[in-house]
């Protein structure tokens, strides 16, 4: 706190000190009639517009990344929010949408979009992340910056129905153990997922920060499965089937296994881990000068809450707790914040953190021990960023 105070003070004497004639005649000019009302708001003309970057031409099947180190808060804006798709964004009239339980359940069930909102709702905040991202950490030359190496991972307020209200009301019959979701998509993407997951914290979502899904993100339906990779969230969903065992479909067998170092591959690794990156100062950007500098970051756990965050500033010798931003809500970004004086030295900087669970963000070469390197999903890996004399940020591994 006494470091805080000591930043805070100091950055208001020199904002002070810069404080001109001009700017206070500046502020004196009448003001003039703006422009008019709008149906839909839109972004000051003098902020950079902050962009989606996709990672293949192929657009039916790819993905965009979220440029988290343009945003601010935990929240992503829905436009913002990472997309991946198998094929294509379908269009998909709610009014002719519906969603079908069946399977082993005593009252199969299909309910239309009116139907489902009729019914008890909750709003949550919660990460989404890819398997898939930051798989470039895996090799010897990773993403250069943040969009690229970290961008399938976002954070939005999902608002919708607990689909354990729905399986309760189909009367789930006994030694059922897991649930067949499948998407509207034209690929019929489906993924199994434990029974016992969708009776505690799965929602079936109709609404992203306050608006209605977008179609990228499986408008009309889709669920939110808090904590668990990025796939079995089934977008555009119509289908779930309870049933007594997984359905090893293409997605969770050909796709989102990892391969280990003895050539077994690993299956429904659901929880995504805790994991941390700076975002500011972070590679591609620049400190403009010498001084005061606040590091700022995001941190995120599928097992629950974040409990702390450390950051070295000196490529990992010693490690120092960073603020942690207040409410931290369980499986969704949390805000970090470290004040730093940069005086031109070079430095590498990086963060981790720690889980509710005590889970410890592992180091690269730790994570690569266990895992081996043929992997290309679930890398939650520490990173590392360089501060170079002039100001200037790169990737370590770049």
């Amino acid at each position: 706190m006494d470091n805080r105070r000591t930043f805070l003070a100091a950055a208001g004497a020199v904002l002070a000190a810069c404080a001109t004639k001009k700017d206070v005649e500046a502020d004196a000019e009448p003001s003039r009639i703006g422009k008019p009302l709008k149906a839909y708001g839109e972004r000051a003309p003098f902020e950079k517009i902050a962009r989606l970057t996709p990672t293949t031409k192929q657009m039916e099947n790819g993905a965009t990344r979220t440029p988290l180190a343009d945003l601010h808060g935990i929240i992503t804006p829905s436009s913002l929010h990472f997309e991946r798709h198998h094929s294509g964004v379908p269009e998909i009239d709610p009014a002719k949408h519906q969603l079908m339980i069946h399977g082993m359940v005593d009252r199969p069930l299909v309910f239309t979009m009116d139907e489902l909102k009729r019914l008890p709702s909750v709003s949550r905040i919660h990460f989404v992340e890819c398997s898939g991202n930051s798989g470039s950490e895996w090799g010897a030359k990773s993403a250069p910056d943040v969009q690229r190496g970290f961008g399938l991972a976002s954070c939005s307020e999902w608002t919708g129905v607990p689909l354990a209200l729905l399986l309760a009301e189909a009367g789930v019959q006994k030694g059922a153990t897991w649930l067949h979701a499948e998407g509207a998509d034209a690929c019929k993407m489906t993924r199994s997922i434990p029974i016992d997951k969708g009776l505690k914290d799965i929602l079936l979502v109709y609404g992203q920060n306050g608006e209605s899904l977008r179609p990228e993100q499986g408008y009309p339906l889709r669920l939110l499965v808090p904590g668990w990779e990025g796939n079995v969230n089934v977008k555009w969903v119509h289908r779930i089937k309870v049933s007594d065992q997984p359905q090893y479909a293409r997605d969770e067998t050909a796709h989102y296994t990892d391969l280990m170092a003895d050539g077994k591959a690993r299956i429904f690794t659901f929880d995504m881990d805790a994991k941390s990156v700076i975002t500011n100062p972070s590679g591609g950007q620049k400190i403009g000068s010498q001084g005061l500098f606040e590091i700022r970051g995001l941190a995120w756990s599928g097992r629950g809450r974040i409990e702390k965050v450390e950051v070295t500033l000196d490529g990992g010798k010693t490690w120092k707790p960073a603020q942690v931003d207040e409410v931290r809500h369980r499986m969704a970004f949390t805000r970090f914040r470290m004040p730093w004086k940069f005086d031109g030295t070079e430095t590498v900087i990086a963060s981790r953190a720690i889980d509710e669970t005590g889970y410890v963000q592992p180091l690269r070469d730790d994570l690569i021990e266990v895992r081996g390197k043929n992997s290309q999903y679930h890398n939650n890996a520490v990173k590392f960023w360089k501060v170079n004399a002039d100001g200037s940020v790169k990737n370590v591994e770049a």
